[in-house]
């Protein structure tokens, strides 16, 4: 990610949730409108909501995004956004990682869930085949 963006931030929502320290090239910022945050509570979880809300105060933001729900409701809120998968496809196009195949295959023996079709594309755009 260091590598891809000009500037990585998240929230302490976020940072609680992911339970080890953060590199210090991640800042951690506090959402401003903690109303909208709130209200967003309720379709999505905290830490979700909280990250929908810093990117829509901050300009050009790319929010990731991996839990369907919470993607709906950035593409209803016209967000840019990505996930995991996008961010590992975007590293091998931009020359960061030579190859995702094998971040992807140790993805695919943890939790996180993702089509044979999502794997089949990211592949393929790869070039990977």
């Amino acid at each position: 990610m260091q590598q891809l963006f000009s500037e990585v931030a998240t929230t302490k929502e976020i940072a609680q949730e992911f339970g080890k320290e953060l590199p210090e090239w991640i800042s951690i910022e506090s959402v401003k409108d903690k109303k909208y945050q709130s209200l967003l509570e309720l379709e999505v979880d905290k830490g979700e909501a909280s990250a929908i809300v810093l990117s829509m105060e901050k300009a050009e933001a790319l929010l990731i995004l991996d839990d369907l729900q919470a993607r709906k409701l950035a593409e209803k809120l016209r967000l840019k956004y990505t996930g995991t998968l996008g961010m590992i496809a975007r590293a091998r196009s931009e020359g960061v990682i030579a190859s995702v195949k094998p971040i992807i295959e140790k993805i695919r023996n943890t939790n996180f869930r993702f089509s044979e079709e999502v794997f089949a594309v990211i592949i393929k755009t790869a070039g990977e085949e």
